[in-house]
This record gives C-alpha cells, sequence and structure tokens, in this order.
C-alpha cells in the first residue's frame, strides 16, 4: 500500500516525499511547522499535515 493511500506518512517517507533530510524535518516540528503524531512507537505525519506544510513555505 502507498503512503498516499493510508493518509498517513512515517519520517521516512515523509523526508523523501517533501525532498528533506531528518534533522531539517524535526526542526521543523521543533519550530511547530509541521505537525507530527505519534503512532505506539513511529512518529508520523497526516497527509493532509504534510500537504499544509508544504503549501505554506515561503514562495521564491
Amino acid at each position: 500500500m502507498s503512503e498516499i493511500q493510508r493518509g498517513a506518512l512515517t519520517v521516512k517517507e515523509f523526508c523523501r516525499w517533501a525532498g528533506i533530510g531528518r534533522s531539517t524535518f524535526y526542526k521543523h516540528v521543533a519550530e511547530h511547522r509541521l505537525v507530527a503524531r505519534k503512532l505506539g512507537r513511529k512518529t508520523v505525519v497526516l497527509l493532509a499535515d504534510a500537504e499544509a506544510f508544504l503549501k505554506n513555505l515561503p514562495a521564491r
């Protein structure tokens, strides 16, 4: 099942999808720019939150 069909991305999947590294991911989470949730021991990002994060990035 692809991550799009599940509705949530793991940290690794999100980083690959967004084209960023893990340290950048955790920086955005710490700065409350990205919402991450715990699912058991896994950290996940809901697809809606991932899309909102990318949409709210500054335009260049």
